[in-house]
């Protein structure tokens, strides 16, 4: 590294630069404005996404990529303006860390629909002046960072640091779409495709929220861990007797996979106004059958994570019911050997944390 490295202001980060052997990066963040929480990170979730950013799959990754949208860390300095946060808090950023907050979506809590584009945690570029203009993001695989107060998550006193990393990205991208179709309340049916990491956390939040849950899944060794999450039913997805059976039989199926995969065999799974919610990121095409759809005034939509206030209901939902997400937390050291287990197959119904606050490397 080039310089000197100042603890007190400076960051130490685990980097990628296209491919999953990540190094030690030293950089500067921000200093904090009148809006501005800074925090030490002391855990970050590894999300699926991550390995997208860092091999450019989406085709706008810019290097060094310090991943990281599920952070959590303790305040330890706010702006003159801030108010909702003192050093010693608890707190959190997801997957977002600005955006207009003009735009219809953005004043509707939806910022992640941003008109003109949410900036993202990491890999995003500072548009709208509450993070460095026209400078990457960068995110929480990282000791420190610093947020505008408006994208930063209060978290009650019973949160689970580690457990609860997750919760950022995995949590709210089920929780919003539970919500939003209906399920919030409970009672529906609902199916859970793909049983990893993510589909995991869409049982215990749906279980939890009061519906019935159906899980959709290539791996028979996954019956037993969903049931007792509280999954009612598990199908596997190869068996077309039991996928017959199931015709009209969810309301709303959420599917978590985040590989290329066929989906006309659970199309006919939707009841009367049923809707198939893509989540996983999947760049090559679908090919849908229309007749499941028309006969069932179905439809197939898509959702993204969730607004701020939304992601501030699903921490405290999931501290208030005590539904965490189930992790292996790892030390720095380990990450790359454990985004090379997720490139290949994640056939774990766990998420992997980062203890970043203990295992950094200085």
């Amino acid at each position: 590294m080039q310089g000197t490295f100042d603890p007190e202001t400076d960051s130490i980060a685990c980097m990628a630069q296209g491919d999953m052997n990540m190094q030690p990066h030293h950089f500067t963040r921000h200093a904090v404005g009148d809006e501005d929480v800074a925090f030490d990170v002391t855990y970050c979730g590894i999300c699926h996404t991550d390995l997208h950013f860092i091999t450019n799959d989406l085709g706008f990754s810019q290097y060094p990529v310090v991943p990281g949208h599920e952070v959590v860390g303790v305040v330890t300095a706010v702006g003159a303006k801030v108010t909702k946060f003192k050093p010693g808090d608890k707190c959190a950023v997801g997957c977002m860390v600005d955006s207009c907050l003009e735009c219809s979506a953005c004043k509707g809590g939806e910022e992640q629909y941003c008109a003109t584009g949410s900036t993202f945690t990491y890999c995003g570029v500072g548009t709208y002046g509450r993070c460095p203009t026209g400078e990457p993001t960068k995110g929480g695989y990282a000791n420190k960072m610093v947020t505008n107060e408006h994208f930063v998550l209060k978290l009650p006193g019973n949160f689970k640091m580690a457990e609860g990393a997750p919760l950022l990205c995995a949590g709210i991208t089920m929780y919003d779409p539970l919500v939003h179709f209906g399920a919030g309340k409970g009672g529906k049916r609902v199916g859970i495709m793909g049983a990893g990491g993510l589909g995991m956390m869409g049982i215990k939040i749906a279980v939890a929220m009061g519906n019935e849950v159906t899980v959709i899944s290539t791996s028979p060794n996954k019956e037993a861990a969903s049931k007792a999450m509280g999954a009612k039913h598990f199908i596997l997805a190869s068996d077309a007797d039991a996928m017959g059976k199931g015709a009209k039989s969810l309301d709303l199926i959420l599917n978590t996979v985040s590989a290329a995969h066929d989906i006309s065999g659970v199309l006919p799974m939707l009841a009367v106004d049923g809707r198939l919610v893509m989540m996983g990121v999947v760049t090559s095409p679908y090919t849908v059958p229309a007749l499941p759809l028309v006969f069932n005034r179905a439809g197939i939509c898509g959702s993204l994570i969730g607004g701020i206030k939304r992601t501030q209901e699903c921490v405290d939902f999931c501290a208030k019911k005590d539904v965490y997400p189930e992790v292996e937390v790892i030390p720095c050291s380990a990450v790359s050997d454990k985004l090379k287990l997720l490139s290949v197959k994640n056939d774990q119904i766990k998420r992997y944390v980062i203890d970043i606050g203990n295992t950094m490397l200085k």
